[in-house]
């Protein structure tokens, strides 16, 4: 016997080992919800005008981004990447995605999701439900001055470029379609962030219905206070980017 657990012993111990490198490894993707450095980069988000002008059969600019055009694309991710839709463990095993634009035409809102995901996660009260839908409307109410402060700095300086156009000596073809592509881009980012937004607020007060009949909390009317202040600002957005092409976005659901 003993000589059985000595051989079994350095059998164990390199299980343990492998384990914990890989668990290690698996960390350096990222915890907490942060997205790992080796996904980390200047223009990690820049895809987002190259997606937005794709689906709605346009060819993204080639220039390169301008620190204004970077920041609203920075700014414009958290608000369009879905609420809840990265889960703790997926923290750790890859927590960055690319998403699809509302134009594309498989791309079905359903305004339930959030709500059920947060209703069927384990959670241990529903006072921590309830702590979670504040936190998600907090943030995104938080988030929606310094984006649309981007926004207002871009579309200006978008009106300048185009307004400069005509005086710019030996203006190329490719670099007029260049200009009027990267101005088409951030049109459509704006606009997809403002969709994004209408779609969380329908979101955000499906679940706080289900929550209400399910388990009734004096938090409910805190909730409803956000969800209603976050409601107004989308209403009324400090800048409206104008549709490119006259193709506008809409929510459904």
């Amino acid at each position: 016997m003993p000589d059985t657990i000595r051989q079994i012993r350095p059998f164990v111990s390199a299980v343990l080992l492998a384990l914990l490198s890989a668990a290690l490894g698996a960390c350096s993707g990222g915890d907490f919800g942060r997205t790992r450095e080796s996904m980390r980069s200047d223009d990690m988000h820049r895809w987002l005008g190259t997606e937005a002008t794709a689906s709605v059969g346009l060819r993204p600019s080639q220039f390169q981004l301008t620190d204004e055009e970077r920041q609203l694309r920075d700014l414009a991710y958290p608000l369009i990447e879905p609420p809840l839709s990265r889960p703790a463990w997926k923290s750790v095993f890859g927590d960055y995605k690319a998403l699809p634009s509302p134009w594309r035409q498989k791309v079905v809102f359903d305004r339930t999701m959030y709500g059920r995901t947060l209703i069927d996660e384990p959670h241990r009260s529903h006072s921590s439900r309830y702590a979670q839908l504040i936190e998600d409307v907090r943030n995104d109410t938080t988030r929606f001055e310094p984006f649309f402060a981007s926004a207002i700095r871009v579309i200006d300086l978008d009106k300048k470029r185009n307004a400069s156009m005509a005086r710019v000596s030996a203006l190329s073809p490719k670099e007029r379609e260049d200009a009027v592509e990267r101005m088409q881009e951030n049109s459509l980012i704006i606009q997809w962030v403002q969709q994004c937004l209408e779609q969380r607020v329908s979101s955000y007060r499906w679940a706080l219905e289900r929550l209400v009949i399910q388990a009734p909390d004096g938090m409910a009317a805190d909730a409803d206070r956000l969800i209603g202040e976050l409601a107004a600002q989308t209403a009324n957005p400090p800048v409206a980017a104008q549709p490119v092409y006259g193709r506008s976005v809409s929510v459904r659901g």
